[in-house]
């Protein structure tokens, strides 16, 4: 997959995306297969979701680096999923992948979700 066609999809998924009320995604091509996404998505529930994204394309999208971060109006976190890897401690089985779920302290295990899984995941929450 090309990149421009990767941030296009994402920009579709955005655009489709029926609580999103607001977006600022930024994308930048870094090399002619690299890229970075980053922004934050206003929702209809006056939340926000803030996208971070480093992505290899080749023939499949490699997400060497993600952030997905839900918070409330008030700046308090309902969640995150990335995968840094700052949690090697826990021995996560999906190291480095995992889950703050509620706080920062609450760490979970997780598979690895794209944005269309994690958008789905909010409006499942709102």
């Amino acid at each position: 997959m090309l990149l421009n066609e990767y941030f296009r999809q994402i920009q579709v998924l955005v655009d489709r995306c029926a609580i999103v009320q607001e977006s600022n995604i930024v994308y930048e091509a870094r090399s002619h297969d690299r890229g970075f996404i980053h922004g934050e998505l206003k929702l209809t529930s006056g939340k926000t979701l803030a996208v971070r994204e480093f992505v290899k394309t080749t023939s499949i999208v490699d997400r060497q680096m993600y952030t997905y971060q839900y918070m409330t109006a008030e700046n308090q976190l309902v969640f995150r999923y990335d995968n840094t890897g700052h949690h090697r401690k826990l021995n996560l089985s999906t190291f480095p992948h995992h889950k703050h779920d509620g706080s920062e302290t609450n760490v979970i295990v997780s598979a690895a979700p794209n944005l269309a899984e994690v958008l789905q995941e909010v409006a499942d929450h709102l």
